[in-house]
């Protein structure tokens, strides 16, 4: 029982913390979610609401963007992410790669926030192309690889490489919720911790 008093500096540390890290959420709307074959679509939703949930709790800045909603072809981010996120801003846009839109980048550069917990559909594009581009700008990239999907298991997972490849930290559910976390002295937030690993199945519900 003997945990460091003060903390380490929270928007220094090395590691993931609620004061140093921003949320990015693209593109999971019905078109895309309903494409996605490299996990069951039923779980991508309940894993990428565990996300949104622990950014929430945690009061992290986060990112929601789409992609062409405005032009009509497509619609709206799935309303279960949308109950969660409230009223977060969402910047809809018409590039594939949402580094590429200036509403979007401005945005994300406008937290201060040096690391980006990133989610996306697809893997092999919608999160690869901001991701190689975030972090030939200097930024941390941590894609969640059980809240994201592709259009086939081979496709995700070459995406996931790729990534890695150029320096992205590929993370779990289970590794950023205990990450943000960090320790279970801090009594105010366990309990979003222990709700996000009974919502993946880390935790049983006993």
């Amino acid at each position: 029982m003997s945990s460091y008093n003060p903390i380490r500096d929270p928007k220094q540390d090395a590691l993931l913390t609620p004061e140093n890290a921003a949320l990015v959420v693209i593109d999971y709307q019905p078109v895309q979610v309903n494409s996605i074959n490299s996990m069951p679509r039923n779980k991508l939703i309940e894993n990428i609401l565990a996300v949104c949930q622990l950014a929430v709790d945690f009061r992290l800045p986060v990112i929601l963007s789409t992609v062409n909603v405005a032009t009509g072809i497509n619609k709206e981010t799935i309303h279960p992410v949308l109950e969660v996120l409230g009223n977060t801003c969402s910047y809809d846009r018409t590039s594939i790669n949402a580094w590429e839109d200036k509403d979007f980048n401005e945005a994300i550069k406008a937290t201060g926030r040096k690391k980006l917990i990133m989610t996306a559909l697809w893997t092999e594009a919608c999160l690869a192309f901001p991701t190689l581009d975030a972090l030939r700008e200097g930024f941390e990239v941590y894609p969640v690889v059980d809240a994201v999907g592709g259009t086939s298991l081979l496709a995700h997972e070459t995406g996931l490489r790729r990534m890695e490849q150029a320096g992205a930290q590929l993370i779990s559910i289970t590794q950023l919720a205990c990450e943000l976390q960090r320790d279970w002295n801090r009594k105010e937030t366990a309990p979003f911790l222990v709700k996000a690993l009974r919502a993946n199945g880390s935790f049983l519900n006993v």
